[in-house]
């Protein structure tokens, strides 16, 4: 009826808990199936994103040798190498002539690196991405970094694979959590298809992507991350891409305090290369010339850069092959730390193609290098080394800009094999992200999204629901038999001083039939002779005592309800749980968790304690 429109119109008769989950959540052997289902897609989107990976890789290669070397092959080279002299400088200008006019023809969202972008699909549109961005970004961003652009692979391929996983999620009828993982799990193949760094992939995924840890998000990411990995020996090999001498013994403890304050400085470091990309970024946008040339303008500069320093130019992951050898001298990393940043924060600020890990390990690395030998100069006996400083410093940067310190701190393991560094890397990874935390409220990966108006989450605490039991919150119920009348019903209302707000309405087996409003009873002006069972006219839900608020506000919102009966586990009516106490109960567990108390009194404590004393003492005394 019109009064009880506060529930959904449906058939009549009770449904049992199970049967809801079956209809909303399709049970625990759906829940399987469905698992086995996306996790097979996401092994199949690892396998297509580590094809492309390759051929990406490929695609630079062949572009650098032709834009540097005059010649058409696809050869591993390095536009440090090239010859050209000052022509050198239109080099990296032409390529961004090109991604301009492909992001303005093709799809804007091709620019930057890839990572904000997918960040904003899960977010806000159900983690749907164009399919054209498939296919431009890892062309327009080859063209970059082919033609001297300051940016590793693997911000391109990272963008790829998560775009191949959301168009095959886009393809099925899917839900968009499964959407998400899919988009997670090709973005995470990419990363471990790059680098051969499976466990840093699967936190990346999580810190930055996913939002959440559970089993049916890891199980497909991390099965997506092997395959990856297998990729990446099957086409590049089974060393560490960045391979170093090993360090036969762990740090020492005097070693591990000087690194915890190394990753410190770099924590500060970081978030002033956070903000100098951002400035470089508003200073485009205040430029009087249309966006699609600004890339051309920042490949001048890149090019102007490349022909004073040529380790600026290109993917450059010699350049931190050669930082953690410790083969560099202190002039070149100051030179290769401060002119790759100001090559790589010009031209991604400009809106170019490309990405950020690379270049935030060559910056974090060679200054951790530079530091490391002051360090070493001034206090001879500290314990630590230069390329261990290097490390430390590539990983401290990427914990500090990016605040994905898990990832940090496994990448810095996986991607060299040095697992004795893992305090080291540990210590600075943690005063790293503290230093961030505390001076910047986004990071490189969020502000762009943060200027929009979208908020990441930045934590991980215990659904409150999930904690919470129904019968902890639910309110007792007036029950009464079908059969009473509503007149009757309304004498025993006014009776009630505090009359409760819902009426569960039971039949002659004391088996509920559904919940009716008190004010629905009080405002009925029909015949005030019909049965209070008439009233009922919607299908019930029962949740039990003992699940989860979890469960039942997933009830409420897939049956756009706003109560629920609550039964006992043979059946029995308990009570009724409304919307508001959901909403009460997490009102409190808030509190509860912003309330600061003392649970030990010390000065409570010690008046025990000398009370104490002061009775044995009596005691004694009087004792012959």
């Amino acid at each position: 009826m019109a009064e009880n429109n506060f529930m959904k119109k449906s058939v009549p008769g009770k449904v049992s808990l199970l049967s809801h989950r079956r209809s909303v959540h399709g049970g625990e052997e759906d829940y399987k199936k469905r698992l086995l289902k996306i996790t097979s897609l996401a092994v199949l989107i690892a396998v297509c994103t580590s094809f492309v990976a390759k051929l990406l890789v490929l695609l630079i290669d062949l572009i650098t040798n032709i834009s540097f070397h005059g010649s058409f092959s696809a050869e591993s080279s390095s536009p440090a190498d090239n010859t050209l002299g000052p022509l050198v400088i239109a080099i990296p200008a032409i390529g961004g002539i090109v991604v301009g006019l492909m992001a303005f023809y093709g799809s804007k969202a091709i620019r930057g690196h890839g990572i904000p972008e997918a960040m904003e699909q899960v977010l806000t549109n159900k983690s749907k991405i164009h399919p054209i961005v498939t296919i431009l970004k890892p062309i327009s961003s080859a063209i970059s970094i082919g033609t001297g652009g300051p940016f590793g692979a693997e911000g391109p391929i990272i963008a790829t694979g998560g775009s191949l996983g959301s168009n095959i999620g886009q393809l099925l009828e899917i839900t968009s959590d499964e959407r998400k993982i899919l988009l997670a799990a090709g973005a995470a193949a990419g990363m471990s298809a790059i680098f051969g760094s499976p466990i840093a992939a699967i936190f990346l995924a999580i810190e930055l992507l996913l939002f959440e840890f559970s089993p049916r998000s890891i199980i497909p990411v991390a099965l997506a991350c092997i395959v990856g990995a297998a990729g990446h020996h099957f086409f590049f090999g089974v060393r560490p891409i960045f391979p170093m001498k090993t360090f036969e013994q762990p740090a020492s403890l005097t070693a591990v305090s000087v690194y915890a304050i190394l990753g410190m400085v770099i924590g500060i470091f970081s978030v002033f290369v956070t903000k100098i990309v951002y400035f470089v970024e508003d200073m485009f946008e205040k430029l009087p010339v249309h966006w699609m040339w600004w890339p051309a303008l920042g490949g001048i500069v890149v090019g102007v850069i490349g022909l004073i320093v040529p380790r600026t130019l290109g993917v450059g992951y010699s350049n931190i092959r050669d930082i953690l050898a410790g083969g560099l001298t202190s002039q070149i990393l100051w030179v290769l730390c401060l002119l790759k940043l100001t090559s790589w924060a010009i031209a991604l600020g400009s809106g170019t193609s490309g990405g950020t890990l690379a270049p935030l390990f060559t910056i974090g690395g060679a200054a951790g290098a530079v530091l490391g030998g002051i360090i070493l100069q001034i206090f001879p006996a500290s314990g630590i080394t230069i390329p261990l400083a290097g490390l430390v410093g590539m990983s401290a940067m990427f914990a500090g800009a990016s605040r994905a310190v898990m990832t940090s701190i496994i990448f810095a393991l996986e991607t060299t094999g040095q697992f004795n560094s893992f305090l080291p890397v540990l210590a600075s990874c943690i005063t790293a992200y503290f230093v961030s935390f505390m001076m910047m409220e986004n990071t490189i990966m969020t502000e762009k999204i943060a200027r929009r108006g979208i908020k990441a989450p930045h934590s991980y605490e215990p659904d409150a629901l999930v904690e919470t039991r129904v019968e902890q919150v639910m309110k007792e119920a007036l029950v009464v038999n079908e059969d009473m009348t509503i007149q009757e019903l309304r004498n025993q209302l006014s009776d009630d001083t505090e009359p409760d707000e819902y009426i569960v309405i039971v039949d002659s087996e004391k088996k509920v039939k559904g919940i009716v409003n008190t004010s629905v009873v009080s405002n009925f002006q029909h015949n005030s002779e019909r049965t209070v069972g008439s009233l009922v006219e919607v299908q019930n839900f029962s949740v039990r005592g003992d699940e989860s608020l979890r469960t039942a506000v997933e009830m409420m919102t897939g049956e756009r309800v706003d109560a629920l009966s609550v039964i006992s586990k043979d059946s029995k009516t308990i009570g009724v749980l409304s919307y508001k106490d959901v909403l009460s109960a997490y009102k409190d567990k808030f509190d509860e968790k912003e309330r600061r108390h003392r649970s030990i009194s010390l000065r409570r404590r010690g008046l025990k304690m000398v009370s104490r004393a002061r009775r044995l003492m009596k005691k004694t005394k009087t004792s012959p």
